[in-house]
């Protein structure tokens, strides 16, 4: 693909068609026209792999890569010029050509609880089925309450709340910032703590990508960039990619920067909870990428690797 230096009169946008996606992509839209005012954005919608299959738990068809693969087409083949994703859907790895060229500042990281009948997750009754679709939330929840019955849920975030108010489950845990960019927060029971239910590897975040020789839109882009919020991401990014874990692995981290330090927790489990292996690391900022694999290592040698080994089938 040839480098594109020149300034352009429209830029595409391509986005998921969610409701939720549409919300983050016209809000970023707007911040791109703030910047630019003498450029035309638009926005695109495609349909994804992710979209398509909502049936099944992300673990048993590819994971990650099934909310930005067409997506990610469409940019290597020139039809759009940037895109937005939730960070926690993006893979580890991204094909040569594409980078995280934004990453705007991130919302509340936390999980949260929406509790049909208003009970803290504490408060639940013995044996209360509360719906999930990550493995991460599904292995933290047991560990902390090994009665409770976990279930599937998929779908996007109308769906699901749909499906606690027919009384499917007698709860739900969904990530908080698709929540409050959506204007829902009065729907949320309960903030779970991190100690709790550590975060998805940029839940919270956005991550918007694109051609890495692109000069104008990265020229743009990087006018958009939180530098406190993509240093965060980036430690918590290093890490996933060191363990190369997806949907199919319990793996969370989440850092914190406070000036110059920056801590990063981090953890790997076996799915049903009853092994898992948590470590935090702190420096300094400028070595973000360098914590996120050190944290890595250390939790493989904690036992990290034999769990990998067992859920990849390799043991």
């Amino acid at each position: 693909m040839s480098i594109q230096n020149g300034r352009r009169s429209t830029l595409v946008l391509g986005t998921r068609g969610s409701k939720l996606a549409l919300c983050q992509s016209e809000w970023f839209q707007s911040k791109v026209q703030e910047v630019v005012p003498e450029v035309r954005v638009v926005l695109k919608k495609i349909q994804t792999s992710g979209d398509k299959i909502v049936d099944v738990p992300l673990a048993k068809i590819g994971g990650k890569g099934l909310f930005v693969k067409e997506i990610e087409d469409a940019l290597l083949a020139g039809e759009i010029d940037f895109a937005v994703h939730s960070m926690k859907d993006v893979p580890a790895q991204l094909p040569e050509e594409l980078g995280i060229l934004c990453v705007p500042q991130r919302e509340d990281a936390r999980d949260a609880l929406i509790s049909r009948e208003g009970y803290s997750f504490q408060d639940l009754p013995f044996g209360a089925t509360v719906g999930t679709a990550s493995l991460r939330r599904q292995a933290q929840l047991l560990r902390a309450r090994p009665d409770l019955k976990i279930a599937m849920l998929r779908g996007n975030l109308d769906t699901r709340l749909r499906k606690l108010r027919e009384g499917q489950f007698d709860a739900i845990v969904l990530a908080a910032a698709g929540l409050h960019r959506l204007g829902w927060t009065q729907t949320i029971t309960e903030y779970l703590s991190p100690l709790l239910s550590l975060p998805a590897v940029g839940q919270g975040a956005l991550g918007i990508e694109g051609r890495t020789n692109d000069a104008f839109v990265c020229s743009v882009l990087s006018r958009l960039d939180h530098q406190a919020t993509h240093t965060t991401v980036t430690a918590e990014r290093a890490l996933l990619r060191r363990l190369e874990g997806g949907c199919q692995v319990p793996i969370a981290a989440h850092a914190t920067l406070s000036g110059e330090q920056l801590v990063l927790d981090g953890l790997v489990a076996t799915v049903d909870g009853k092994t898992v292996i948590r470590d935090q690391i702190e420096g300094t900022h400028q070595d973000a990428h360098i914590l996120g694999v050190q944290l890595a290592e250390r939790l493989l040698i904690r036992g990290g690797d034999e769990i990998l080994r067992v859920i990849y089938g390799s043991a």
